[in-house]
């Protein structure tokens, strides 16, 4: 399943060097204002030790783990939603991703000027949010422009839309994300089909000094780029021993990785054999002929069981034939769930 989070950020906070970082994707991380233009693009191997200790077992031909794509946008500035600065390309580019990783300032570094003068992580988070709502608005002003005078007719469908657009509209009126409204199953679906900015997932990154790399702060996650930056030219070994004596267990990306993951509501399942050893991605709750589809189109269409197993077992046993004597492999059929970890065996 491919997905892709968009880093956004205002100018100079550090959202291209985090980028770079993390996919190890050279790109122009200049200390002024809209260097980034085009949105630039890293695909990054998602990092699975379940993945790994499968492939010990059956030393396959090949090893694919699943990917997450990151998409560095370009700065915004207050006045995006009205096209200052970049905000026009900004908010196209914004609107083509699955999530937000929205990136905020808490660094010192007298050398790299602030857009707004002053460092204020709280201050960085509305304005992004402001803008989004901003360009929300006038997405829903022109939707009830164009179709309250055929509400008129007394078309009662066109009516509903009125009075959805019109909810939404009211809501981001109180200056919060159009995510955290309380609409109903057929509020959503029409509201999904608008491609809002204000509903996609987001998480916020509070880009910190190296000394604050291990320190949390509440509705953030904190990372250092900086941090990341050293990390990704280090042998792996020297790695871990800086991470440890930062008082981190893991890097940036794989923190981030990981929230995305709990941000959309993701889950990994594996395919395993001599051939090759696969993580997909799926929604959490996905059934399996769902999952199968995933890998063909016949594995959905065609499905007939799905022979699971947890992947610990698999390892610990050898193997999807010594598991199974061991009675660790279970029929299930096409209502079964999908967990994450699961190894699974699909019959056509």
């Amino acid at each position: 399943m491919k997905f892709s989070i968009g880093i956004v950020g205002l100018p100079n906070v550090g959202k291209s060097t985090l980028f770079q970082a993390l996919t190890k994707k050279q790109v122009d991380t200049s200390n002024y204002p809209f260097c980034t233009i085009d949105p630039n693009v890293g695909v990054v191997e998602v990092p699975d030790e379940r993945l790994v200790s499968l492939a010990s077992i059956y030393k396959p031909e090949k090893i694919v783990p699943t990917v997450i794509e990151f998409v560095d946008i370009a700065g915004l500035v207050k006045g995006a939603h009205k096209g200052e600065g970049l905000g026009n390309a900004f908010l196209a580019n914004i609107r083509e991703v699955t999530a937000i990783c929205q990136v905020v300032r808490q660094f010192s570094d007298a050398d790299v000027v602030h857009v707004n003068g002053e460092i204020n992580p709280e201050d960085d988070r509305q304005t992004i949010n402001l803008e989004m709502i901003y360009a929300d608005m006038a997405t829903l002003d022109n939707r009830l422009e164009d179709i309250e005078p055929k509400a008129k007719s007394g078309d009662k469908k066109i009516k509903q839309l009125v009075d959805i657009y019109a909810k939404a509209k009211t809501f981001l009126d109180t200056g919060e994300l159009l995510s955290r409204a309380d609409f109903n199953k057929d509020e959503l679906k029409v509201i999904s089909e608008l491609n809002l900015l204000t509903m996609k997932p987001m998480l916020y990154i509070l880009n910190a000094d190296e000394a604050d790399a291990a320190t949390e702060k509440p509705g953030f996650l904190t990372i250092s780029a900086k941090v990341e930056s050293e990390l990704a030219e280090m042998p792996l070994n020297e790695a871990m021993d800086y991470l440890k004596s930062l008082g981190l267990q893991s890097t940036g990306l794989e923190r981030l990785i990981k929230a995305s993951y709990e941000l959309l509501d993701l889950i990994t399942f594996f395919t395993a054999g001599p051939k090759e050893v696969h993580a997909w991605t799926v929604k959490r709750g996905a059934l399996a002929p769902v999952a199968g589809g995933r890998i063909h189109s016949d594995f959905e269409l065609k499905f007939i069981r799905a022979e699971v197993a947890k992947w610990q077992d698999v390892v610990e046993y050898g193997g999807e034939l010594p598991a199974k004597e061991k009675g660790k492999i279970k029929i299930e059929g096409r209502e079964y769930v999908v967990k994450d970890g699961d190894v699974i065996y699909f019959r056509i």
